[in-house]
């Protein structure tokens, strides 16, 4: 999206997508799911986090993170300063898959170009904190979590930012002082995006590793 949209503009697209994900039948994941989760935030964020699929809570709510992940997530943002409202939270799938089992690849590869590519279209984001291995996965092809979480790629005037995801977390309570430690960092990685946006408007640095085009790879 090369324009840059006002906030309304953005908050109607957002919607209009989010009114397709809640009807959407595309694959399987629509045959079990009691509601679909677009996702939830600031139509103009600055910065976004992209994790797995909903999950209990998620999938009876409508919303993203608000289980248990999602309280250790408002603990996180919190800890630098934001709310979750400050920010725009979503998954690489919109429904719950079942039993919490891994989205499938028919399954990524229908809810990712369909929804999620359109929506990091419209919110621009400066960053993107992706969540666990399969959103790490769309722009770290072959990373492993354990090796490159808190490092950041950059590119097409964006970070992209890997996270271990809360529930690894919430599960291993010694990954906690290491994720804190990479959520510190998010703010002066997006205050580095923005400052550079401002020095040179539209020009990009001829520097920049674009990453690659988002797309499921096999995990597994």
């Amino acid at each position: 999206m090369a324009d840059i949209l006002s906030v309304e503009e953005r908050r109607l697209a957002l919607d209009a997508i989010a009114d397709e994900i809640k009807v959407c039948t595309l694959c399987p994941l629509h045959t079990s799911r009691t509601h679909a989760v677009p996702g939830a935030g600031r139509v103009d964020a600055e910065i976004m986090f992209i994790g797995e699929g909903p999950g209990y809570h998620e999938d009876q709510q409508g919303l993203p993170f608000v289980g248990a992940s999602g309280q250790y997530l408002n603990e996180l943002l919190h800890m630098i300063g934001l709310k979750r409202e400050d920010v725009f939270i979503t998954n690489v799938v919109k429904c719950r898959p079942p039993n919490n089992r891994d989205p499938l690849p028919n399954e990524l590869d229908t809810c990712i170009p369909t929804y999620l590519q359109r929506q990091v279209e419209v919110i621009q984001p400066k960053l993107i904190a992706t969540l666990g291995r399969f959103s790490m996965a769309l722009f770290f092809p072959g990373g492993r979590i354990t090796k490159i979480h808190g490092q950041p790629r950059r590119g097409n005037g964006r970070i992209y930012y890997p996270l271990f995801h809360p529930a690894a977390v919430l599960r291993n309570p010694n990954l906690r002082p290491v994720m804190e430690e990479d959520f510190r960092r998010m703010m002066a990685l997006a205050q580095e995006v923005a400052a550079q946006q401002s020095a040179a408007q539209s020009s990009s640095d001829p520097d920049d590793e674009p990453p690659p085009t988002p797309r499921q790879l096999s995990l597994f």
